[in-house]
């Protein structure tokens, strides 16, 4: 059975699952749809429209499915959607999109840490941890699994690749290959995720596998363009084709 305080304010449009609880002083707005099973902790405020999986618990003060902060924005019901089993903490601001054409999307089994800010139009997979006080600006995809440090900044349009660590208060300007490791500002990137991996039970030979194409792309004195070339002639295992496959559609070019 769901559980509303009184003094949480509910527009009769929203769409509210089973088993929900609901604290005080919550505002939940019109065509918002929240699945089952969630806990919304005091404060919480759902604009919409936002749809909302199962499972989830939203800590005090969040804000989602708000406006982009987008001076383009012209008012259209663009849409906020969030998947399972997601933890959002303490004042984490997540903005529907800007364009009708793409939602800005929370996957499933995600940490989000205090403040964290999530701008129109991103993409977040599933796993991924995201510490205090990250700031993501518009259209940023981070793929499944990632992994970024509190404090980190992030450019508009960067793509950081799956099971990639990204190390506290960095300046991300550029894409981040997946499987990799890094920090600073400038960004560098220092080698391999290799606990990371171990950590997700990664085999050893796909971790062996990893590191031949991450050496091919960071430790050989080929460039970006001459790498991918040789990549033509191997036989890519399952990791390397989607290391080789993203940093063939990075449009911002890898990170050094």
């Amino acid at each position: 059975m769901t559980k509303i305080h009184p003094s949480a304010i509910i527009h009769e449009g929203a769409v509210i699952g089973e088993d929900c609880e609901i604290g005080p002083y919550c505002v939940i707005g019109e065509n918002v749809v929240l699945g089952d099973g969630n806990i919304l902790h005091n404060n919480v405020v759902l604009g919409g429209p936002t749809i909302i999986g199962d499972g989830n618990k939203i800590f005090s003060f969040a804000v989602l499915g708000t406006d982009p902060q987008d001076l383009k924005y012209a008012g259209e019901p663009t849409r906020l959607r969030i998947g399972s089993n997601n933890i959002i903490r303490e004042f984490c601001t997540i903005n529907r999109s800007a364009l009708m054409q793409e939602d800005t999307v929370v996957g499933d089994g995600n940490l989000l840490m205090e403040y964290v800010h999530i701008a129109h139009n991103c993409q977040i997979g599933n796993g991924c941890i995201i510490a205090n006080v990250v700031q993501l600006a518009g259209h940023v995809h981070i793929h499944d699994f990632a992994t970024i440090g509190g404090v980190t900044a992030v450019h508009q349009f960067v793509h950081i690749g799956s099971y990639a660590f990204v190390g506290g208060a960095s300046a991300i300007k550029k894409d981040i290959v997946p499987f990799s490791r890094g920090q600073g500002n400038p960004y560098l990137t220092v080698g391999l995720n290799s606990v990371g991996l171990t950590r997700k039970g990664f085999a050893n030979e796909d971790v062996a596998a990893i590191k031949a194409i991450y050496n091919l792309f960071y430790r050989s004195k080929l460039n970006t363009s001459q790498a991918l070339a040789a990549t033509e002639s191997m036989e890519l295992s399952e990791y390397q084709q989607l290391f080789v496959d993203f940093v063939k559609h990075a449009e911002r070019g890898i990170s050094t």
